[in-house]
């Protein structure tokens, strides 16, 4: 990784303040989220596995554990988040580590954990689900290098995330030399992260949905809603003068269509395969050899 590459851009602590506010009503405003997890869930119906235990990596209130559970009955499912109230939401307190590792209960276990930084053992999991991470860290790349740690051999990664193309209309509308989005990455760029993770077999894909609402102030809301307001150490700081938001609601009013205010959003879907090694740690190659049966 790159020098510029470990520059702090997100100001993680307001991401896990505005996700923790979000929690209890978190269920109202996730609609977004829902239908990209429903969409997600499509695209296991092209893939073979029969995933042991499955990771479901920045898992908010479990909104996936169903989906998930009900196309594997027989996994073990844990759910990995920043904010520990959308832990608590997702469901009752009890001794995660022990269900976790000794297998005792079906329900799903929950975790507080950051991404990039997993207390779980390698080669671990059979499947990370991520919906709707990576765009809150600094850089991808850490928090795929980490989920390929825990994946055994034969595993699946499966995310999404928001491209550059992402809320394009609020940013056009403000142009102040803030940032009023997150710092999205291109699915391009995304799949060569997931070729220097180590993956195997990557596929991404993309498409941009456009949500509409009534007016600018209903906009704003669903985003605080769902914790999703700009959580950039480049944003603005302090309170937007009055002239000045007018002068936002006037740039978006002129994006007006059919009567309603758009809002675009980049869905970016990504999966890949975790495959054998083919160095050691230190370096060294690992040939296999294969018996052949005789004639």
């Amino acid at each position: 990784m790159s020098q510029a590459d470990a520059v702090a851009f997100v100001d993680r602590p307001a991401v896990a303040r505005r996700f923790a506010r979000a929690a209890v009503d978190y269920a109202q405003h996730d609609f977004l989220a829902r239908e990209i997890d429903r969409r997600m869930l499509e695209r296991l119906d092209y893939v073979r596995l029969q995933p042991q235990r499955i990771l479901d990596l920045g898992c908010s209130r479990g909104g996936s554990f169903p989906g998930l559970l009900e196309r594997y009955p027989q996994a073990r499912l844990l759910g990995v988040d920043i904010a520990r109230p959308m832990l608590t939401a997702a469901r009752p307190a009890r001794s995660g580590w022990r269900r976790w590792l000794g297998l005792d209960g079906a329900a799903p276990d929950c975790l507080q954990a950051a991404a990039e930084s997993l207390p779980l053992a390698g080669a671990s999991v059979s499947l990370v689900w991520s919906n709707l991470l990576l765009h809150w860290l600094d850089h991808p790349l850490p928090a795929l290098a980490e989920a390929h740690r825990v994946l055994e051999v034969g595993g699946l990664l499966m995310f999404s995330t928001l491209g550059p193309d992402t809320l394009r209309e609020l940013r056009s509308a403000f142009a102040d030399g803030y940032a009023h989005t997150q710092r999205f990455t291109d699915m391009h760029d995304l799949g060569d992260m997931l070729v220097e993770s180590g993956y195997a077999d990557p596929v991404m894909d993309m498409e941009v949905l456009t949500l509409t609402y009534d007016d600018i102030d209903a906009l704003f809301a669903e985003l605080r809603g769902a914790g999703s307001a700009c959580a950039m150490h480049a944003r603005r700081h302090g309170l937007t003068g009055k002239g000045r938001l007018q002068a936002v609601r006037e740039a978006y009013e002129r994006m007006r269509s059919a009567g309603r205010l758009p809002a675009s959003f980049e869905v970016i879907y990504g999966h890949a395969w975790k495959a054998a090694p083919k160095k050691t740690a230190d370096g060294r190659a690992i040939i296999r050899f294969e018996r052949g049966g005789r004639p």
